[in-house]
């Protein structure tokens, strides 16, 4: 069945999605709801008529809903393994009867994951991507939708969507392997795709002989030495003086700088691919991070120098001077990623973590509640702003944040100890020693030798 636009429909129904369109303007959802499911009955190619639905559903209903807990675990709150033999049979009464509850809940992961399935029975694949994109925008942090989205780019031959799919999944799980991966694979193949190359082509015929072909096995390896890395590097800006716009030829002579760890080259190589890329937001990731590793490299070798003259009034001076431009800059970094990406829960939190490193510590605290969004970050979201309300003297707000911390965490790791300290110390400013010394004997109990844990629950008992 193939999708049709606004100029395809009957006429009598385009009367009714003019119809439609008005209810729209005057607000009047509910009218336009109706009309629009009327219109999608028998009409189920009608992307742009799905996608208006969507939008008044969302307008009536509230926009995305959390799922609902049970003894603490998430459940999508509605039935729909009722739905998969129906797709089986009629997938276009499937539609029909997946598209009555979402009127309830139009961004419902479950319901969207089997509407694409009866969409796709259906060979509606526009249709079907739509499905998942509606999880995409209003669940993003349910990752297990947006691997099956990346999937069927993928298979549709669309990596650079792909790519931008397993982006977000990063955002709210930056340890996800799979999509660690997947972006890096999608985001070659893309390459590949825009330049027409495909994976069957036989890759050194499209050299000009057989020694480039030799030189591009050699410069695949990973396990280079350093003498073999600089061999690469003058290879490629032979390359790049060649041609200064070629775009694969500069991310690898900046990824060369970066092995080498020249900071300072290869965040100017990276700067000019972004450029040259029409706003890749992988080259612009690398930027920002040899930006970073170049300060931090800069700050070390300062720290060098004061730890080799301790009674050099300069170096000690000059050292503070940085540290307090580096504090600064650090907010600004923070605030220009915040600007370019507002929703991105871990840029909030980065930039929460500069202000709280900066004293401003109001400043961090909206950021910071903005961040506990992302489940993956959210107890050492709540652990920072246990600090920032410490630094501002509230100290039973700040015991309640870690309080919440903990409550996310089963195992004794490092994160839980740090809380657990923490808290401890805010309830002996709080002068609660009770509540201290319970926190400290937890971590006693499986790690006498962390800080001082050992001398105070030992105290206790003097």
């Amino acid at each position: 069945m193939p999708e049709i636009t606004e100029a395809e429909l009957d006429p009598n129904v385009k009367a009714l999605w003019l119809k439609a369109m008005s209810a729209v303007q005057t607000h009047n959802h509910g009218y336009a709801i109706k009309l629009l499911q009327s219109i999608l009955k028998d009409n189920p190619g009608f992307l742009d008529g799905r996608k208006v639905l969507r939008k008044c559903e969302a307008a009536a209903s509230g926009g995305p809903k959390e799922a609902k807990k049970i003894f603490g675990i998430k459940t999508g709150g509605v039935g729909t393994m009722k739905f998969a033999g129906q797709i089986k049979k009629d997938p276009a009464a499937a539609v029909v009867a997946i598209e009555a509850e979402l009127e309830k809940n139009p961004y419902s992961p479950e319901l969207n994951d089997v509407l694409h399935d009866a969409l796709l029975a259906m060979e509606l694949e526009e249709s079907a991507a739509f499905a998942l994109e509606t999880v995409r925008k209003g669940h993003p942090e349910s990752t297990k939708h947006m691997h099956k989205l990346a999937d069927f780019y993928l298979s549709r031959e669309n990596s650079m969507a792909a790519a931008e799919v397993y982006r977000d999944v990063l955002k709210h799980d930056p340890t996800d392997s799979v999509a660690i991966k997947g972006e890096k694979d999608a985001t070659a193949r893309a390459s590949m795709q825009k330049q027409n190359w495909s994976e069957e082509s036989d890759m050194k015929s499209l050299l000009r002989n057989k020694g480039e072909a030799e030189e591009m096995d050699k410069e695949s390896r990973t396990g280079m030495t350093r003498e073999q890395l600089e061999e690469r590097r003058d290879r490629l800006v032979l390359k790049y003086n060649e041609d200064t716009n070629n775009l694969q030829v500069v991310k690898d002579l900046a990824g060369a700088y970066e092995r080498l760890e020249d900071w300072e080259n290869a965040k100017s190589f990276y700067e000019w691919a972004f450029s040259l890329s029409n706003g890749d937001v992988a080259l612009r990731t690398k930027v920002d991070k040899m930006g970073d590793l170049l300060k931090e490299r800069e700050m070390s070798d300062l720290e060098a120098r004061a730890a080799e003259n301790p009674d050099d009034p300069e170096v000690k001076a000059a050292l503070e001077e940085r540290k307090q431009e580096r504090r600064k800059e650090a907010v600004e970094d923070a605030t220009r990623r915040v600007d370019q990406n507002p929703t991105d829960p871990v840029l909030r939190y980065e930039l929460g973590q500069a202000l709280y490193n900066a004293g401003d510590y109001s400043g961090a605290i909206p950021h910071l509640q903005q961040a506990k969004r992302n489940p993956h970050i959210q107890s050492k979201v709540l652990l920072l702003l246990g600090m920032t309300f410490k630094a501002k003297n509230m100290y039973d707000m700040a015991a309640k944040q870690l309080e919440d911390a903990l409550g996310d965490l089963v195992g004794m790791d490092n994160t839980k100890k740090e809380i657990l300290y923490e808290k401890g110390l805010i309830h002996d400013q709080m002068d609660d020693k009770e509540a201290a010394l319970e926190c400290f004997k937890e971590i006693y109990e499986v790690d006498y030798g962390y800080r001082d844990v050992a001398q105070r629950v030992e105290a206790s008992y003097g």
